[in-house]
C-alpha cells in the first residue's frame, strides 16, 4: 500500500523560500571563489616578480591607501632600502623600479582585504535576515575565522624576509598558500552542497575513497609546488623527463639531517614535486578507468574523466613551465590551473554526497 504525503501550501512556500535562499548563498560564494582565485594568481605574480617584500610594514587599515605623493613614495622606498633584499639584490633599483614591485604587493593585500569584506558583509546580511540555515552557520563562521587567520599568516610570512633573509621562508610561503587553498576548497564544498541534485550510487564501493585520495594528493602537490616556488627550484634542472641527466638524480640526500633535504634542498624538493605529479596522474587515471568500467554513464564517471584531463593538462603545463625556465605567464597559468584542479576535485568528491538537507517542511 502506498502512503501519500501531503505538503501544505505553507510548507511549500517555505521550501521555495529556502531554495531561493540557498541559490542566493551559492551565488555569493561563487563570487568569493572567483575573488579567491584572483587573489592566489596575484599572490603568484607577487612571488614570481620578487615583489613580496616591497611593503615592509603591516598596516591592516591604513595600508589600503597607497602612496599618493612623491614624498610618500620616497618614504616607502627608504623603508625597503633598509632590508637585506635591497642591499644584496636590488642595490641599483630606482624609484620607478620600486613602484613596479610595490604595486604587485599592494594589489595582493588590497584583494585580501576586499575578500574579507566580500565574505563578511554578505554573511552578516544573510545571517541577520535569517537566510542561513543553522547547520550552515558554523561552517561559514569557520571559513571567516580561517580567512582572518590567513591575514596574520601572510604578515608572518613577509616578516621572515625582512631581517636576515632576502626572500620569505619557503615553510611560511607553503603554509600561506595551503591555507588559501583550504579556504577556496571550503567555499567550493559548501557551494556544491547547496545545489539540489540526485545522488547516484558510486561506480564501485571504493570510488569515494579514491576521490578522497585524489583531493588530498592534489592539495599536497600544491604544497610541494609552494616549496618549489619558495626555493626557486623551478629555475634549475630545466629538463624532462631526465633531471640532472638521470631519472633519479644524485645528491638528493646530501644535507643533514636527512629530513632537511625535503624542505631546503632545491634539487630534492623539485624531484619530489615531480614524483608527486606522476602519482596524482596515475591515481586519476586509475580512478577514471575503474569508474568508466563500472558505471560509464554515471555522473561520477563523467566527472572522473574531466578531472583526469584537467590533471593531464596541468602536468603538461608544468613541464612546459619548467622547460622554459618559469616565464611569468606560464608560471601563473600553472598556479591558476592548480586551483581549478583543486576546485574540481572538491566538486567531484562532493558529488558522492547529497545536498545539505532542508529543514522539515512536510506537514
Amino acid at each position: 500500500m502506498t502512503i501519500a504525503t501531503t505538503v501544505s501550501p505553507s510548507s511549500s512556500t517555505l521550501m521555495n523560500q529556502q531554495l531561493r535562499n540557498r541559490r542566493a548563498i551559492r551565488i555569493w560564494l561563487g563570487f568569493v571563489v572567483l575573488a579567491l582565485f584572483a587573489l592566489v594568481l596575484v599572490g603568484g605574480a607577487t612571488r614570481l616578480t620578487n615583489s613580496g617584500l616591497s611593503i615592509t610594514e603591516w598596516k591592516p587599515i591604513h595600508g589600503v591607501i597607497p602612496p599618493l605623493s612623491v614624498d610618500e613614495w620616497q618614504e616607502e622606498f627608504k623603508l625597503y632600502q633598509q632590508i637585506p633584499q635591497y642591499e644584496r639584490m636590488n642595490k641599483d633599483m630606482t624609484l620607478d623600479g620600486f613602484k613596479e614591485i610595490y604595486w604587485w604587493e599592494w594589489a595582493h593585500r588590497f584583494l585580501a582585504r576586499s575578500i574579507g569584506m566580500i565574505f563578511a558583509l554578505p554573511l552578516l546580511f544573510f545571517w541577520v535576515t535569517g537566510r542561513i540555515e543553522k547547520p550552515l552557520r558554523p561552517r561559514l563562521l569557520a571559513i571567516l575565522a580561517l580567512g582572518g587567520f590567513q591575514g596574520f599568516v601572510g604578515w608572518w610570512m613577509v616578516s621572515s624576509g625582512l631581517t636576515a633573509r632576502t626572500e620569505v621562508s619557503q615553510y611560511r610561503l607553503a603554509t600561506h598558500l595551503v591555507i588559501a587553498c583550504l579556504i577556496f576548497a571550503s567555499c567550493v564544498w559548501v557551494m556544491c552542497g547547496l545545489r539540489e541534485r540526485d545522488v547516484e550510487a558510486p561506480p564501485k564501493a571504493s570510488s569515494k575513497g579514491w576521490a578522497t585520495a585524489l583531493l588530498c594528493l592534489v592539495l599536497f602537490q600544491i604544497y610541494l609546488g609552494a616549496l618549489v616556488a619558495g626555493l626557486r627550484a623551478g629555475y634549475s634542472y630545466n629538463t624532462w623527463p631526465l633531471m640532472d641527466g638521470a631519472l633519479v638524480p644524485g645528491d638528493l640526500l646530501i644535507q643533514h639531517p636527512l629530513w632537511v633535504n625535503f624542505f631546503e634542498n632545491a634539487k630534492t624538493v623539485q624531484f619530489v614535486h615531480r614524483i608527486g605529479a606522476y602519482t596524482v596522474f596515475l591515481v586519476a587515471l586509475y580512478h577514471m578507468v575503474t569508474s568508466l568500467s563500472a558505471a560509464p554513464k554515471s555522473s561520477h564517471a563523467r566527472r572522473s574523466v574531466v578531472l583526469f584531463w584537467l590533471i593531464t593538462a596541468q602536468a603538461a603545463l608544468g613541464i612546459f613551465t619548467l622547460l622554459h625556465h618559469v616565464p611569468l605567464h606560464a608560471g601563473l597559468a600553472h598556479q591558476g590551473l592548480a586551483l581549478i584542479v583543486l576546485g574540481f576535485a572538491v566538486a567531484h568528491l562532493r558529488g558522492f554526497y547529497g545536498a545539505y538537507r532542508l529543514p522539515e517542511t512536510v506537514a
